[in-house]
């Protein structure tokens, strides 16, 4: 007897998804110097009937939860970790920004190895282009 074979969880994720009538959702990723333009980026996608995630923290702008460095270099391990999630959770991907550093360029390569559409607010700076 021979049985189907079992749903990977990015396949649970998206029946899940399906069952649920929820709209695309999209993960902007960037630097967070560009905050004003993600905040922009949301508006238009958010208008587009999308669902957007992004980063909600700002750690170049200072702020108390993030004023000692040691526990600051803590909440970016954990903040990394959770941007990665979201962007398990997203349907593609949104870079915004004209410039790309070495995290950013993790994000991106980290959704196109989950087979993840990645669009660039400024193309020419695709790593892979």
């Amino acid at each position: 007897m021979s049985y189907p074979p079992l749903l990977t969880p990015e396949e649970k994720l998206a029946d899940a998804k399906k069952l649920l009538s929820l709209p695309r959702i999209v993960v902007i990723c960037g630097s967070t110097r560009f905050m004003a333009e993600m905040n922009e980026a949301d508006l238009r996608e958010t208008k587009a009937g999308k669902i957007v995630v992004k980063p909600g923290c700002d750690m170049k702008s200072p702020h108390e939860l993030w004023s000692d460095p040691v526990e600051a270099e803590a909440l970016k391990v954990r903040l990394d970790d959770l941007h990665r999630a979201k962007v398990r959770l997203a349907d593609e991907v949104l870079v915004v920004g004209d410039y790309i550093g070495d995290s950013t360029r993790a994000e991106i390569a980290y959704a196109r190895s989950l087979g993840k559409p990645v669009r660039f607010t400024h193309p020419e700076v695709d790593p892979d282009a």
